[in-house]
């Protein structure tokens, strides 16, 4: 079954739960697909399912920076450990290469790394954790958390939103355009999505 079709057999209420659940369990440090989760959402709010775009994003923003927040907690109370058995287990995304890339990038470009960070997927699993471990204020690093969940949520929310209305509107008069254009866009947000994880 296809996330798609999971969340639209979920009541309305749900949809929001598991938006925040999944942003936030993958803000955290867990490697979950929080942003298909949430495009989803989304694209289902713009076909008039009776889910709302508003609570997609903000449950998708609150889910982000408390996801962030606990990760980095966790970061600061365990620290290289933390890392070390993530690697062992998730040696794709915390092994010695992924996140040798990431303290480069937070040590050289701090709270713009937690904001920016949110829109590349690798930095969005390790932004907490790792600001913890390297012992960033915690005070600048939940600036750049919220400012970044926010403008993330937002903005992949809108993505989703419209796209759905426009794919809507499309198939009720041209359907074989409508899919055609919703194929054409879904790979082409497929390999977008591919080259920026890589």
């Amino acid at each position: 079954m296809h996330v798609d079709q999971w969340l639209s057999a979920v009541p309305v209420a749900g949809v929001y739960l598991v938006v925040a659940g999944v942003v936030g369990l993958e803000s955290l440090g867990i490697p979950l697909p929080g942003e298909l989760v949430l495009i989803t959402a989304a694209l289902l709010a713009g076909r008039h399912t009776g889910v709302d775009p508003v609570w997609v994003g903000g449950c998708a923003s609150a889910g982000a920076i408390a996801g962030d927040s606990i990760g980095y907690a966790l970061g600061r109370r365990y620290g290289p450990a933390l890392f070390e058995r993530a690697g062992r287990r998730f040696p794709r995304h915390f092994g010695p290469e992924p996140l040798g890339r990431a303290q480069r990038l937070f040590t050289r470009h701090g709270p713009w790394a937690v904001f920016l960070g949110r829109f590349v997927a690798l930095l969005r699993i390790l932004a907490g954790p790792l600001a913890g471990s390297l012992r960033m204020r915690y005070r600048v690093f939940l600036l750049a958390n919220v400012l970044g969940g926010i403008a993330w949520a937002g903005t992949m929310t809108l993505l989703g939103y419209y796209l759905g209305v426009a794919a809507e509107r499309w198939l009720s008069g041209f359907s074989w355009l409508a899919l055609l254009f919703a194929v054409l866009t879904g790979v082409a947000t497929a390999v977008l999505l591919r080259r920026r994880a890589r």
